[in-house]
């Protein structure tokens, strides 16, 4: 089967592309690395020829509330009406468990700005794969919630997952019919936020404190009890945040989701 990930140089979607192929399928990596630009259109046409399913892992280069919104309808759009002209038969996007009540965020209004086009496009059949936070962009979020030189978190419960985990579960979606409807993945274990965000940085040797503040807002967002954790029905990763650490993509794992 031919699977097309739009974003498939990037961290999940190389991991994604490598997994299908390992199944046997042909998986191609568009990106505009590869000549395939999603807000341009630019290669669409010839990178959907002959494919069955198309995976959009891609992200936004720029967070600013604007920029995210612009890329997030505009790509969606354009895939939206590529995939159609082209006969695809599923549509598998990545997004972000608890999207929905992060409203207060220029980038998760961006992401709901993304489902609500592909829920409504009445042309290609869907699944939408909302994950909880990768382990591998744990520091990112100390980085985006620094104040007056110090980490401010809130105490919240937080199910984050192992970027392996999260290629996995996206290649097995890809394969299933498509659902016209949602699915979320998080990792195995509970947390509170503050503390494995404490723990990660003892890890890494980062001397930033953690502040615990209950309304400490995650990327410009408020959090509850329920922001960060997927619901009832939740397809869970094998990876165990202890076992993550001591693989080696636990040494270089410093970016932001």
């Amino acid at each position: 089967m031919k699977i097309v990930v739009i974003g498939g140089t990037g961290f999940i979607g190389s991991k994604l592309v490598s997994r299908l192929r390992a199944q046997g399928h042909e998986a191609i990596a568009a990106s505009p690395n590869s000549g395939v630009n999603t807000i341009t259109g630019e290669g669409l046409t010839a990178a959907l020829k002959n494919a069955s399913v198309v995976v959009d892992v891609s992200n936004s280069p720029s967070w600013e509330d604007s920029a995210v919104l612009h890329f997030f309808e505009t790509s969606t759009r354009n895939l939206l009406n590529y995939a159609a002209k082209a006969g695809i038969r599923h549509f598998v996007a990545l997004s972000v468990v608890g999207t929905d009540r992060l409203a207060e965020s220029g980038y998760f209004r961006a992401k709901m700005a993304q489902e609500s086009l592909i829920k409504n496009s009445s042309t290609v059949p869907y699944t939408i794969v909302q994950a909880t936070q990768f382990f591998e962009f744990l520091k990112g979020i100390a980085d985006i919630s620094m104040q007056d030189g110090k980490v401010h978190l809130s105490p919240m419960p937080f199910q984050p997952m192992a970027g392996d985990d999260v290629a996995s579960a996206l290649a097995k979606v890809a394969v299933e019919p498509p659902l016209n409807g949602t699915v979320e993945i998080a990792g195995p274990e509970p947390f509170r936020l503050d503390e494995l965000l404490r723990l990660r940085l003892t890890q890494l040797n980062d001397p930033r404190e953690v502040i615990t503040e209950p309304n400490a807002q995650y990327s410009g967002a408020k959090l509850d009890e329920r922001t960060l954790v997927p619901g009832a029905g939740a397809r869970l990763g094998e990876t165990r945040f202890a076992t993550w650490v001591t693989q080696p993509a636990a040494k270089t794992a410093t970016g932001a989701r």
